[in-house]
């Protein structure tokens, strides 16, 4: 076996796509993720039962079953209802959705750790529902949930390549359809492992530092 640099080359213009894609997933995603983890955090600690218990149930689904027969039920189901999305739409919001009940999960365990006294404090200061959540409790918890929430950003990373099974061509995807034309295989692939590599291992140091940071 021997190592072509000629296919890199030829495979580099369709890398550069797959690597914009894969960023603009990751990046909605990740947008998608935080936000709606937040609203399933704090729904989940409605004093309202009709509230509260359907977001339980649905964040239980949702982290119990695959990201890949998700991806697949919006993309292929729901337009025999009538709704029909991209794929780029269709990963975006499957990532987004997925993922948001894991970091529901990480604002929980965040609000759980904020001391109980400055909930004391801030019903001593006679602070509307609304503000306490506002300007009291949630800065503090979300500074405590930073590092977990980013290492979910890697996750997601690590799960784009998913995203080629309803028709998105991220990183690998642009390498499989390469190979497919090309039957070379080892170049693109190596290509994207590598690339992976260098995006997600620089980002694991970032969130290290930014985590001691945050202690101090």
């Amino acid at each position: 076996m021997k190592f072509d640099w000629s296919a890199v080359g030829d495979f580099m213009p369709l890398f550069w796509r797959g690597v914009v894609v894969t960023l603009e997933v990751l990046a909605l995603g990740s947008l998608m993720a935080f936000a709606l983890g937040l609203v399933w955090a704090l729904a989940q600690r409605s004093s309202l039962k009709v509230v509260r218990w359907p977001v339980t149930a649905l964040t239980e689904f949702v982290r119990n079953t695959p990201l890949l027969v998700q991806l697949f039920f919006l993309f292929y189901v729901m337009p025999e209802w009538g709704i029909t999305l991209t794929a780029m739409v269709t990963g975006v919001l499957g990532l987004g959705l997925h993922y948001s009940t894991y970091t529901a999960e990480v604002y929980r365990a965040g609000i759980d750790g904020v001391p109980v006294g400055q909930w004391e404090a801030a019903t001593a200061l006679s602070l509307p529902r609304s503000r306490t959540w506002i300007a009291v409790i949630l800065p503090q918890a979300i500074r405590r949930v930073v590092p977990a929430l980013g290492n979910y950003v890697i996750a997601m990373l690590k799960d784009s390549p998913m995203l080629f099974a309803i028709g998105v061509l991220e990183m690998l995807g642009q390498a499989r359809q390469f190979s497919s034309q090309t039957f070379q295989t080892v170049e693109p692939y190596t290509v994207v492992g590598i690339a992976f590599i260098l995006i997600a291992y620089p980002a694991s140091l970032l969130l290290r530092a930014l985590e001691r940071r945050l202690v101090r």
